[in-house]
């Protein structure tokens, strides 16, 4: 089975999202149970300093006149090939992969990823006669939706899968745009890429696809509802006949509390959890500016990791945390940047409750790592969430989620509630909707179960052992491409 798996971004060379995880991570797994994967990116600046023995392959030509140079390359890190789409004046550049440094969106995105998915398809095609051909084409959010729309021109060509990471993205531009960048006529049509006068690249993805999934079972069900389609649900509802969700899995090596370098003290599921979460706990909040009396608690931390914006509900986390503190002796731990009047709120509250409440305005690895481990629960409350990558790090460090009913929180997130824990299959806590009652409700569960050692370190227990490797989620990529 040849794969070329096309995305916009790929950790550890460029990363802006849980994308760029994927990409690094279903390829390698997928190259673990046989598939031979060929990596296409773009060539950023990034990307072609940290590409290792560069050769190169060929130029394909593309409309307009253009050409593009295709590199291969290897990285250390990353188990497939790298095949490289060298167009210079569109992506040798600084700032961000789809933003300047004043965070603006590249006014020629659309030029950037139509040329992309471009070389893409002759890649795929194998234009430059290197012997190798996809059988499956996967491409990834709006950034290479055009490619399944430029192969399916071809009478004799891959298969093509469409994965949706996350659908409130997509990349809109109008009918001069469409002329200016030789796209085929046809292509205008309410058929294809056209969209309430608009052409949508995400939307090419999904119309000429031969099949589509998303990052989790819930997310391919919510997505074709008013509420969750961002104007897409009906043609989502169209094309249902060929929507899947798989959950993404985790590294779990990188992601391992057992060796995972960032951590001042190590834990296994049968080992001495309490003690290291304890070492890890002191370390996290020293390093958040912690005094040592401030470390001097016997209660709950809860942490919480991500961008500040209102997709994830930190503005519910933000507005409980006063009647929690005067409520119980929980503290609360908070790393993450975005909008600037959330930010304003987190510092307010580190202000007026400096031995309670602790923050770091941005994003480290390091401390995100020794969060999942120092803390002794993990907030999430999403409003959406396509799949979510930390409530599954939670569980993997013994750190229960507090999660919303919604995407992959739901999927992945069993609550805690007298049935399931009867059972010993509660790993978390699942709050319904997306209001302060709600997610606070929930918080006084979680702490009521903390005041019971036994029953929560059950609970932990559970959740460590829930296996969320990527495995299993290559097994049914590869029984989709093989369908």
């Amino acid at each position: 089975m040849r794969v070329l798996f096309a995305a916009s971004e790929i950790f550890p060379l460029l990363k802006t999202g849980g994308l760029a995880d994927v990409a690094h991570s279903l390829p390698d797994a997928l190259v673990d149970i046989g598939v031979d994967v060929r990596l296409a990116v773009p060539g950023y600046r990034e990307v072609m300093a940290q590409a290792e023995s560069l050769r190169v392959l060929g130029w394909v030509h593309l409309s307009g006149g253009r050409e593009a140079r295709i590199l291969e390359g290897h990285h250390s890190a990353i188990k497939s090939p790298l095949w490289i789409v060298d167009l210079p004046d569109l992506f040798d550049r600084a700032g961000l992969p789809y933003t300047d440094e004043q965070g603006h969106s590249w006014h020629d995105n659309p030029a950037r990823f139509v040329y992309f998915c471009e070389a893409c398809a002759a890649l795929a095609l194998d234009a430059l006669e290197l012997g190798w051909s996809a059988d499956v084409a996967h491409a990834n959010d709006w950034q290479t939706g055009a490619l399944p729309a430029f192969l399916s021109m071809h009478a004799s060509r891959p298969r093509t899968l469409f994965t949706i990471h996350n659908l409130a993205y997509d990349c809109q531009f109008d009918f001069g745009t469409f002329q200016a960048l030789n796209l085929p006529e046809h292509w205008w049509s309410i058929e294809h890429g056209e969209f309430y006068d608009r052409f949508s690249m995400l939307k090419c993805g999904l119309v000429a696809s031969d099949g589509i999934t998303t990052v989790s079972p819930r997310y391919a069900e919510e997505i074709r509802r008013p509420e969750f389609g961002y104007g897409y649900a009906s043609i989502l509802e169209e094309q249902a006949y060929k929507l899947s969700g798989i959950i993404n899995g985790i590294d779990d090596a990188i992601w391992d509390p057992q060796t995972d370098p960032h951590l001042v003290a190590h834990y296994q599921v049968d080992g001495r959890i309490r003690s290291a979460k304890r070492a890890n706990r002191d370390a996290l909040l020293r390093a958040m500016g912690a005094t040592d009396a401030a470390l001097d608690f016997d209660g709950p931390l809860i942490g919480s990791v991500g961008r500040m914006a209102h997709q994830k509900g930190i503005d519910l986390l933000l507005e409980v945390i006063p009647q929690l503190i005067a409520d119980s002796d929980a503290r609360f731990a908070v790393i993450g940047s975005g909008e600037q009047s959330l930010e304003q709120q987190l510092r307010a509250l580190t202000h007026d409750f400096p031995d309670r409440v602790f923050h770091f305005i941005g994003y480290s690895e390091t401390l995100a790592h020794q969060l999942e481990a120092g803390c002794d629960m993990f907030a999430m409350p999403s409003r959406y969430e396509p799949c979510g990558l930390n409530q599954m790090y939670s569980l993997r460090y013994g750190t229960p989620p507090i999660v919303r009913d919604t995407g992959g929180l739901a999927d992945t997130v069993v609550d805690a509630s007298p049935r399931n824990l009867a059972r010993g299959e509660a790993n978390g806590f699942v709050f319904p909707d997306p209001t302060t009652e709600s997610l606070q409700e929930t918080m006084y569960r979680a702490l009521d179960l903390f005041r019971k050692p036994k029953q929560w370190m059950k609970l932990v227990k559970t959740g460590m052992r829930t296996d969320f490797g990527w495995q299993q989620s290559a097994e049914q990529y590869l029984a989709l491409y093989q369908q």
